[in-house]
This record gives structure tokens, sequence and C-alpha cells, in this order.
């Protein structure tokens, strides 16, 4: 991973599940980020095919993104496969939900 590309993962650590104030990088809904020309491909996912609230992480994600110096496009491509699981969440995430009482296992 480029520094840059670890700029935008850094970045998205400022955007938060709606649902928890976890964010979407410790949730483990992005796989990937790649960058070419101020371009930026984001491959994620979501915690269920239902989840109400892709279209406000997406607008939260892109929104974040484009405030980066350089950033003049973020596309999303999402993905079911791998699916999501409780293994996705950071350390972090993790601790969060113990605090507040939500199972992580």
């Amino acid at each position: 991973m480029s520094k840059l590309e670890q700029r935008y993962w850094d970045a998205l650590k400022e955007v938060m599940d709606p649902e928890f104030p976890v964010s979407v990088v410790d949730m483990g809904l992005i796989y990937d980020i790649k960058e070419n020309e101020g371009v930026i491909d984001l491959t994620m996912t979501y915690t269920a095919a239902s989840c109400a609230c892709m279209e406000w992480i997406e607008g939260d994600i892109k929104k974040r993104l484009l405030q980066e110096p350089d950033v003049r496009e973020a596309n999303i491509q999402v993905v079911w496969d791998p699916p999501w699981t409780v293994e996705c969440l950071s350390q972090e995430a993790r601790e969060k939900m113990k605090y507040w009482g939500v199972s992580s296992r």
C-alpha cells in the first residue's frame, strides 16, 4: 500500500457507521482503496444487504475522500463476497461494542 493510499484509509477512519459510533474502517466495511491520478476506486461491503444506511454511508465516504488534496473523483464498488462477518471488526471496534454491551463474537 502506498503512503497516499494509507492517507485515504486514515481519512475514512473519520467516517462513522450511522448505527454505532465506529468508523467504516474499524467496522471492516472497506476492503480496498486504490488511487490513480486523483481518482479513488474503493471496494466495500455492508453488514447486511438490507442495510438502510447505504446511501448515507457512501455519501459520507465520497464527501470525506473529496476533501483530500488532489482527489477529484471517488468511485465505490459494493461487493458481497467475501461477506462481512464480526471477524471483520478491528480490535478497537470490538472494544467499543463490548463497552456498549453489544456482542462482537
